[in-house]
């Protein structure tokens, strides 16, 4: 049967308009497609701090361009050096281990899935655990078991659940989101089958830590002032235990406890303390940016690869006003720095007060930043160690971003001058 003219002259008016829309709406499905692949690979700068699987994209580290510290902060020549003896070369096969935390019956960890880490965390992984040996011991890997060796598992990736306690808390919590989003399994911080089977152990948890002589030889009190700490040699390690519990990044109640048969008052050269076995993964390249959030009290670290290299807690400053938030930028980096005081920074102290002048403090473990000092540009503020620790993120500072000496070594390898750091509400 033959169109009406009519309905064939209408046919033929919209046949063009409709083959363009047919044309616009293909053209806008390439556009979305092609822009969705595009964020897929060129992930924003800005949201890295939302997930663990973006990181900024910097201009070229400049390697080995440092400084020796801003105006309060220098780094001469350390006075006490580290003990010669590497680690872990004096650390040894232990005889016994703690008796495990049993996790509960309803979430039991056996035969554990093959699952392929993200990003670096195969090599990371493999790496941190076999100590640098190419050869994985007998009867790893094998999934984590109790708290302690969550804490251990996570801190060979180079992600700190603070001082080594193996008690529940919130640092380890965060160290375990971090880990979770790292692998791409669900964020919940809990310690649930996925996420035991994913943090597997590659080597022994425990070692032994032989004493020397130049370990007990570098021993000595503190000042309990400020002009006392200035006219020592060093601050320097008080105790053996002290000593030992920084190296294995625990606590110290955490060695008194795997140690229950040694005097701490009377150790000699010789002696063996059982430890943890923990070793930051070597760094194999600089940082691109590193953020850190005041709200959750942690600092992290990603390269230009989207890969995390550290993630560590973090004490901000008591008081909201100084804590500042924005882009700030690293300024100058000193290992095993010296300490000005300076008494204008410490109002409420009225020893600072009757001082009324600046001291130098030497360099040492105690010194009041530890054994690094990562100057930021704006002035008064930087990234540093602490003398104690096992207080980190539980305690407040004067205005700077306060870290374990370990992790704030760490950070040292990792940042350069002019390298962005974001401060987060």
């Amino acid at each position: 049967m033959a169109m009406p003219k009519l309905h064939q002259a209408a046919s033929r008016r919209r046949s063009p308009l409709g083959d363009m829309l047919a044309v616009l709406v293909l053209l806008a499905i390439v556009v979305f497609l092609g822009w969705s692949w595009w964020q897929e690979k060129h992930p924003s700068v800005k949201s890295i701090p939302q997930t663990h699987k973006k990181a900024a994209q910097a201009p070229a580290p400049v390697v080995g361009k440092k400084q020796t510290g801003p105006a309060v902060i220098s780094g001469p020549p350390p006075s006490v050096v580290e003990t010669s003896n590497p680690e872990p070369a004096n650390v040894v096969a232990p005889s016994a281990s703690l008796p495990p935390v049993v996790w509960p019956a309803d979430n039991p960890v056996t035969n554990p899935p093959s699952i392929t880490p993200k990003n670096n965390l195969t090599n990371m992984l493999v790496a941190a655990g076999a100590a640098g040996s190419n050869a994985i011991p007998v009867g790893f890997p094998r999934a984590t078991r109790d708290l302690l060796e969550v804490q251990v598992a996570l801190a060979r990736l180079g992600i700190s659940p603070g001082s080594l306690d193996g008690a529940k808390g919130s640092q380890t919590r965060s160290g375990v989101t971090a880990f979770q989003q790292t692998m791409e399994i669900p964020e919940t911080g809990a310690l649930d089958t996925n996420t035991l089977n994913a943090l597997q152990l590659y080597a022994p948890v425990f070692g032994r830590y032989t004493v020397t002589s130049n370990d007990l030889a570098r021993l000595q009190p503190i000042g309990k002032t400020w002009l006392e700490k200035s006219r020592q040699t060093a601050l320097d390690y008080e105790t053996i235990l002290e000593l030992v519990a920084e190296k294995a990044h625990s606590h110290p109640l955490l060695i008194q406890k795997l140690n229950p048969g040694i005097s701490w008052s009377n150790v000699t050269v010789g002696a063996e303390i059982k430890v943890p076995l923990v070793e930051y993964p070597p760094p194999t390249d600089k940082a691109a940016r590193v953020f850190i959030h005041l709200s959750q009290k942690y600092l992290e670290a990603f390269d230009t690869e989207t890969n995390l290299l550290l993630h560590c807690p973090c004490s901000i400053a008591a008081r909201v006003e100084k804590r500042p938030v924005g882009e700030l930028h690293v300024a100058a980096i000193a290992p095993n720095p010296n300490y000005t005081f300076d008494p204008a920074v410490f109002p409420e102290s009225p020893e600072a007060q009757s001082i009324g002048h600046k001291l130098i403090l030497p360099p040492g473990p105690n010194n009041p930043v530890g054994l690094a000092w990562i100057g930021l540009d704006k002035p008064g503020y930087g990234m540093h160690g602490t003398p104690v620790p096992e207080q980190v993120g539980r305690t407040e500072s004067h205005g700077c971003f306060r870290l374990a000496n370990w992790d704030a070594e760490y950070l040292v390898k990792l940042v350069w001058v002019g390298m962005p750091v974001d401060v987060l509400p």
